[in-house]
């Protein structure tokens, strides 16, 4: 192999595909694209891009069916749960949906609570085909030399009454924990009081928690609340002290 070879070799873009997926044929489309596809098992989501973003394949009809046998929302939860951005890929129109079913208000109802509860990004394709060049081109944007600046993401006020949102919401506005982090936290601790008692060096033996984001948790935790006072300026100084008339 040439020097030219090498070069083109090193910048394939590679992705993760589920065993599973050989069947569909995408992996195989991949490949002939110039993607390097590499087969593991997977637990959850079908394509792997990196750490932060993993995509769920589906056809239109797996989608309803998997609406009303109860699929839809564990696999979803569990693929917000293990990156930041999950993404969920529809083989088909959305209007064929309504082919499929007649109760097919509901399939959108829970793609929309997908979007706003789980945060997952839904993109529609026409065929296995356009599925491929989504994924390829979804792995080149993130593969680019100049990665996008990350954004920290503000944890979603839970909308329901299930504690464990919660606790994972709470543990969210400590500075520097995400999503991910909380749930190692609880899952080490058991509890927010635990974790609010623990020490820092409690605290820092926890995988993406640096000595620190420990020692900032611990000043947030324990610091005294100080009463800010009011200040002199801006409206209020005018209210109180209305300024005299110069004419």
């Amino acid at each position: 192999m040439g020097v030219d070879g090498w070069r083109n070799a090193l910048n394939m873009v590679k992705i993760y595909a589920d065993e599973r997926e050989k069947a569909s044929g995408i992996p195989e489309i991949l490949s002939s694209l110039g993607v390097t596809v590499i087969y593991k098992v997977l637990d959850v989501g079908d394509y792997v891009i990196n750490s932060s973003l993993v995509i769920e394949r589906k056809r239109v009809d797996d989608l309803v069916k998997s609406v009303f046998d109860g699929r839809f929302f564990e696999q979803v939860e569990r693929l917000s749960e293990i990156c930041d951005t999950p993404m969920l890929i529809i083989e088909g129109g959305l209007s064929s949906i309504k082919h499929l079913t007649t109760r097919w208000k509901s399939v959108e109802g829970a793609l929309i609570t997908a979007i706003l509860r789980f945060r997952v990004i839904p993109y529609y394709t026409e065929d296995s085909r356009h599925t491929a060049e989504v994924i390829k081109h979804v792995a080149e944007k993130l593969s680019a030399e100049k990665p996008f600046k990350s954004y920290s993401r503000r944890a979603i006020k839970p909308r329901s009454d299930d504690i464990r949102e919660w606790q994972l919401y709470v543990l969210q506005s400590l500075p520097g924990i995400g999503v991910k982090t909380a749930r190692k936290l609880l899952e080490k601790f058991g509890n927010l009081r635990a974790v609010f008692n623990a020490s820092q060096s409690e605290l820092s033996v926890i995988d993406g928690i640096s000595e620190e984001k420990a020692s900032k948790i611990i000043k947030v935790i324990t610091e005294p609340y100080a009463v800010r006072a009011k200040s002199s300026s801006g409206l209020s100084k005018y209210i109180e002290n209305p300024p005299k008339d110069s004419s």
